[in-house]
């Protein structure tokens, strides 16, 4: 049996160092799904919230996606199966017909709350039947007469069943009484037969306990008798033979099982790691262990071969380079995106919507009218939120009619003023109180790729050109390490202003300045007195307006 992987969770996820557009845009795509399919669809964020998104969620009252790190494969994402731990009580015979029922080879041993204490193989049974010539290893192992009951199939007809057999050996009363004397020791389990006489001289030798086999009666005064001396009396119907070659099958698993080295997994392992592991071993079964170590069920190396991957939609952006870590080994199911055709790889076809808009939210929210699916004003406020953003409230040269027209019928059902709200929303983005450089600079942080060349590009938005000064002078000196961190070959931060449309351009690497300054046609920026500053009036769109430029120039 295994866990079912029909309905598995499928993630919706943006970029990293996500912005307002990506988190909004999977929260608001997943709840599509999810009404349209039934099925479960999470939003996840592929980086930190940041504080232009951090309000828009607080004034909708929605909580942030999880935090998704990377998407390996992981223990969780296979077919583990659900082979039912045992007690370590279990007698070798139960244990081997529960594998034999289960086809399995191993079975786990574990506590009445779950914790894994240890594992018994058909190997181990194997060898405890041709390994064992001691006749005191019932008692060893202390089997518990339930065990033995269970095994011979028989009743106690005095004793408890839940005492244990601790002290002495097993034998079988084939002789004549007198003779039996000799070799019977107190503590001992004597197997015999219907001969009153055998059984009498056994209890009065001080046995644990006699198995008596046939099916044979026992009268009341060996009953009464056995009372008196504390004998176990079992009765059963196989002969002396049989029971005798059948007890060493009721001692329990826990003195045959391995307790110590155990090679197991947790359901959060990544594939990747564990397959050396498992190849090193002899072990055909592993066992799996939630984060609080109980047992959840066995794996092994044929598990792995029909590993399938994390199921993934992609929201705004379709960038190898953006896509949260591990991508290429996820299946990914759908890409909603309105940037450039990426590298995204696919192993299958996928369903890729793109369209020329200022943002993805757009394209969601035309997706929620095509399937009929009525929009909550929650919803529409978060959409609402990420048009505003992604096109700096309509200003910026990405920006349609379309994303305008779906903004103002988002904001009324949300019951908003634009105008207003955007302004709340923006004060909010800029506010940098208490921020280290590399939270500023991270904010809003993609790289790209053209040809050999790597670049890039921060941007921060704000109302206030006080504030966007001050930035530029903290920020020109970390650029240098951010660039020398991620190994690219140039590092680009836009200071947008928002009320006078334009952006001051910092430029870090080897010919920045200059690559901006001829895409641009622009002067460098003579009143900073920094030497890496070109100022863009006009330019406040990095990916419309931006990166077409850089490309072109680093193609040209």
């Amino acid at each position: 049996m295994g866990n079912s992987l029909k309905n598995r969770k499928t993630i919706v996820i943006g970029h990293k160092n996500p912005d307002t557009d990506s988190i909004c845009s999977a929260v608001c795509y997943a709840n599509l799904k999810r009404i349209i399919t039934g099925e479960d669809y999470q939003p996840g964020r592929a980086g930190r919230v940041n504080e232009e998104t951090q309000f828009v969620l607080n004034y909708f009252g929605v909580e942030a996606p999880v935090l998704v790190e990377n998407v390996k494969t992981q223990v969780l994402d296979i077919e583990i199966r659900a082979t039912k731990g045992v007690e370590k009580n279990l007698s070798l015979k139960k244990a081997w017909n529960l594998m034999q029922e289960a086809n399995a080879v191993t079975i786990p041993a574990v506590t009445g709350d779950g914790m894994l204490e240890g594992l018994i193989t058909v190997g181990d049974i194997a060898k405890s039947y041709m390994n064992v010539y001691d006749s005191s290893i019932l008692s060893k192992a202390c089997t518990q007469y339930s065990n033995i009951v269970e095994t011979l199939e028989g009743d106690v007809v005095v004793g408890d069943k839940a005492a244990y057999f601790d002290n002495g050996k097993v034998l079988i009363a084939a002789a004549n009484p007198d003779m039996m004397e000799y070799y019977i020791s107190k503590g001992d389990l004597v197997i015999l037969g219907n001969r009153y006489e055998s059984q009498l001289c056994a209890i009065e030798m001080e046995a644990a306990c006699i198995v008596v086999c046939e099916g044979a009666a026992v009268s009341m005064t060996i009953k009464k008798l056995a009372q008196e001396r504390g004998c176990t009396v079992i009765t059963t119907p196989y002969d002396t033979y049989t029971a005798a070659r059948l007890v060493n099958q009721s001692i329990p698993i826990s003195y045959f099982m391995k307790t110590e080295g155990l090679i197991t997994f947790e359901e959060e392992d990544y594939i990747d790691e564990i397959k050396d592991v498992m190849a090193s071993k002899r072990h055909r079964d592993f066992p799996i262990l939630d984060k609080n170590g109980k047992y959840k069920g066995m794996i092994s190396r044929r598990n792995l071969l029909g590993a399938k991957g994390k199921r993934l939609i992609l929201v705004d952006h379709n960038e190898r380079s953006q896509a949260v870590e591990g991508m290429e080994s996820a299946e990914i199911l759908e890409i909603i995106d309105h940037h450039r055709l990426g590298t995204v790889e696919t192993i299958a076809p996928v369903f890729f919507r793109n369209q020329p808009v200022g943002c993805t939210a757009t394209i969601v929210y035309q997706m929620y009218q095509e399937n009929h699916v009525s929009i909550e004003p929650q919803i529409a406020g978060l959409l609402c939120s990420a048009i505003i953003s992604d096109t700096l409230l309509f200003r910026s040269p990405t920006c349609t009619e379309v994303d305008k027209k779906a903004a103002l019928a988002l904001a009324a059902i949300a019951g908003i003023d634009a105008e207003k709200y955007a302004s709340s929303m923006f004060a909010a983005a800029s506010n940098l109180k208490g921020k280290t450089d590399a939270e500023i600079f991270y904010q809003d942080f993609k790289k790209f790729t053209v040809g050999k060349v790597t670049f890039g590009v921060g941007q921060i938005s704000s109302l206030n050109s006080e504030e966007l000064g001050e930035l530029e002078v903290r920020l020109l000196p970390y650029m240098k390490k951010a660039r020398e961190e991620h190994g690219v070959d140039m590092m680009f931060f836009m200071l947008t202003n928002i009320l006078t449309e334009s952006t001051e351009l910092l430029c870090e690497g080897q010919g920045a300045k200059q690559l901006i300054a001829g895409a641009f046609r622009a002067e460098d920026d003579k009143t900073s007195s920094q030497d890496h500053v070109v100022s863009l009036p006009g330019v406040v769109s990095r990916k419309k307006q931006l990166i077409p430029s850089i490309m072109l120039a680093v193609q040209g």
